[in-house]
């Protein structure tokens, strides 16, 4: 597992990676602190991680990121952790289109394609 802060090549974080999932890497995004933590075998382990450094659990949104689809399909919007009925959100995907947006951008400067 790790936290990313500064841009950082997907090729080079799927090349190194411990969780060898078939055709995915597991994240978690803070959206407020634009943080990324990556590579675990569930999303809870990465929530954990970046709530040990500071982060709030209603900031981080779990998102899978598929490097084989293109430019607008890359990244899954699902996670367990993301069920949040006193957030409005009532299902795994990530529901609020300006939440999916923040971590679209947060993604797009952190996680060089």
């Amino acid at each position: 597992m790790k936290i990313i802060t500064e841009p950082t090549s997907l090729n080079e974080l799927w090349n190194d990676r411990e969780v060898k999932f078939e055709d995915m890497i597991k994240m978690v995004v803070d959206v407020e602190q634009e943080i990324i933590a990556a590579d675990a075998e569930l999303h809870a382990d990465l929530e954990a991680l970046l709530l040990d450094n500071g982060s709030r659990q209603c900031d981080l949104w779990g998102i899978n990121i598929y490097l084989d689809k293109n430019e607008d399909d890359y990244i899954e919007y699902t996670a367990l952790i993301n069920i949040r009925p006193s957030q409005e959100n009532r299902s795994m995907e990530v529901e609020d289109t300006s939440v999916r947006s923040k971590i679209r951008e947060i993604c797009a400067r952190l996680l060089q394609r």
